[in-house]
């Protein structure tokens, strides 16, 4: 499919909360996203306040606020009332233990009910709440307490005793452990967060955060180096609310699936607290990943809304169309994708099966929330992030050598992605570190680090992370549109493209290929599959190489790690895996 082929959605299935997108833009202020929050009764403005108690006065308590999906199939439903004391339970505990506003409390849990209490909880009672991914290893999980200063951890006696025991005495400001699903009487030095939570009192005044109150520490690693820890506060909530509505096409009574690990800053902002504002009702499953599963609980739960990842649906389409065939998905209104760029196959396979396309959108760690989409209103381009949502400028810049930057007019033209300083959600700071967030900007321009491209209807196209992009005689080159045009070919599953030294034009494309089943690796279908790049790319931007792997290595979260496989392509030291990770591109 040619990326600028447009693919239209049913227009009766969407809600189109953003209609007109210049008219949109035109109309919209901050300001006046703020105001449909409610604010704290006293002043001031509070994450958990606006996704749970704020519903409760309203007389909305007995919507489902959250359903959970067991790793058996079992269902579990809170209310928006019952998640309101649970979570006053909590803040409750963290004030009998001593811990204060502005502390840090980390979670390491998996999809479980008591992360999203956690989470809220801490930031009824001021405190910062830092989630981390349930798979790292004890190295990250150290590292990350360590720099965010963690006064209070919450996690299962399992992963205490793997990923956090071995080295706790070397962190003496974490005073508290906090263990949930069962504790055995030798886990010392810990808390039983089931017995104590029910002998915590039901009522709690939240605590009078102000927006600019730091709320949420999200570690991200990026490309090199220690991990970051972005900074963002309780004002984010008025981005994070909006953005649902306009990007997610996200409404009141809406079922909300958002497939992201909630220890990834996607898990957070539109795992747990977007939808909330919004009074949707969140689907949160325990189990892995499973096409069958997947396909069944959207059925089930007759889900309105989805979001999920790139790699995931990359893994639907590796199962075939019939299981999709299988199952009634009719209450699906809108589809969304973030993670990575979403290759145009995926849009048009979902198309055709799902009978709607994936809308993709791009943001990043630091922005806190979605800045680009291709809204329910508008024409799917695929490959396309789409545009720039209402409140947010986008531009392409190239850097100047007096340390600002000159706005690219010219549509395609290659440069970094900028955005003008201002929404909410923007990341105050990375802790500890001033000096690396200042270099993050130029005036009124924050940089991404990304590079992109413009075209002339203002749909903005992902190229590459400024590292990734592969520079061959002239040419710069983007690995995601050659992967792309590989996966369009039907043998392939999974594609990785890096640059390797050339003697004449500097660096040469080679792409890293795995395949669907039925198919088998070979010198005819290798030189088909670069005949096949040739005829869709040209032959300065097509693979000269190719290699067939059973599987490509993949971050946590699911990404291609091209750095990976440059690393072992050249020989080079491979590192610690978890600098070479980061949640969204």
């Amino acid at each position: 499919m040619a990326w600028n082929t447009i693919v239209k959605g049913p227009a009766e299935k969407a809600s189109a909360v953003v209609g007109d997108y210049d008219a949109a833009r035109s109309a919209f202020s901050w300001e006046a996203a703020r105001a449909e929050l409610d604010g704290l009764p006293n002043g001031g403005l509070n994450i958990a306040y606006e996704a749970l108690d704020r519903h409760v006065a309203r007389g909305r308590g007995e919507r489902v606020a959250l359903r959970s999906v067991t790793k058996d199939g079992a269902v579990e439903e809170f209310r928006y009332a019952d998640l309101t004391v649970r979570t006053n339970r909590f803040a409750n505990l963290l004030r009998d233990l001593g811990v204060g506003r502005g502390e840090r409390v980390f979670s390491l849990l998996g999809r479980v009910p008591a992360l999203y209490v956690a989470a809220l909880g801490t930031l009824k009672a001021g405190s910062v709440f830092a989630p981390l991914f349930s798979a790292f290893g004890p190295e990250p999980v150290r590292t990350r307490a360590t720099l965010g200063d963690a006064r209070v951890l919450v996690t299962t006696e399992a992963m205490y005793r793997r990923k956090v025991e071995p080295w706790r005495h070397m962190l003496p400001g974490l005073r508290h452990v906090l263990l949930t699903g069962g504790m055995s009487a030798s886990a010392e030095g810990c808390i039983d967060l089931d017995a104590a939570l029910p002998a915590a009192g039901a009522d709690f005044a939240v605590v009078p955060t102000a927006p600019e109150d730091m709320a949420l520490l999200h570690f991200t690693s990026g490309t090199t180096g220690r991990p970051k820890g972005a900074v963002h506060v309780h004002g984010a909530v008025v981005a994070h609310h909006a953005t649902a509505r306009m990007a997610l096409d996200l409404l009141p009574g809406d079922v909300f699936w958002c497939t992201a690990d909630p220890g990834w800053v996607t898990g957070t902002s539109y795992g747990i607290i977007a939808p909330l504002t919004v009074g949707a009702t969140m689907v949160v499953d325990q189990g892995e990943f499973d096409a069958e599963r997947w396909y069944g609980i959207l059925e089930r739960h007759r889900v309105t809304v989805w979001y999920t990842a790139p790699t995931a649906i990359r893994m639907l389409m590796k199962a075939g169309e019939e299981p999709a065939r299988r199952h009634d998905l009719g209450a699906l209104r809108f589809l969304a994708s973030v993670g990575e760029p979403l290759n145009p196959e995926a849009v048009a396979w979902s198309h055709r099966v799902l009978g709607r396309p994936f809308h993709d959108n791009w943001w990043q760690t630091e922005t806190g929330g979605i800045m680009i989409a291709n809204l329910a209103a508008m024409d799917v381009r695929p490959g396309s992030m789409g545009r720039p949502l209402p409140g947010i400028d986008a531009a392409i810049v190239e850097r100047t050598p007096d340390g600002g930057v000159r706005v690219v007019d010219s549509p395609m033209t290659a440069g970094e992605l900028a955005l003008r300083r201002g929404w909410p959600s923007m990341f105050r700071g990375y802790l500890g570190e001033e000096e690396r967030y200042c270099r993050c900007f130029a005036g009124d321009w924050y940089l991404t680090g990304d590079l992109a491209m413009r075209d002339a209807d203002g749909y903005f196209w992902f190229v590459g992370r400024g590292d990734d992009v592969i520079k061959s005689a002239g040419h710069l080159i983007g690995p995601f549109e050659v992967e792309s045009a590989l996966l369009e070919h039907p043998a392939v599953a999974e594609a990785g493209v890096i640059g390797i030294p050339d003697p004449v034009g500097g660096e040469a494309v080679k792409a890293f290929v795995a395949l669907k089943p039925d198919w088998t690796a070979g010198d005819e279908l290798r030189h088909d599959l670069l005949a096949h790049a040739r005829r869709r790319l040209g032959p300065a931007v097509a693979p000269k190489e190719l290699e067939f792997r059973a599987g490509l290595p993949r971050t946590r979260s699911g990404k291609i790690m091209r750095r990976l496989l440059k690393a072992r392509e050249l020989g080079l030291p491979e590192g610690d895996l978890s600098t070479l990770e980061s949640d969204e591109r």
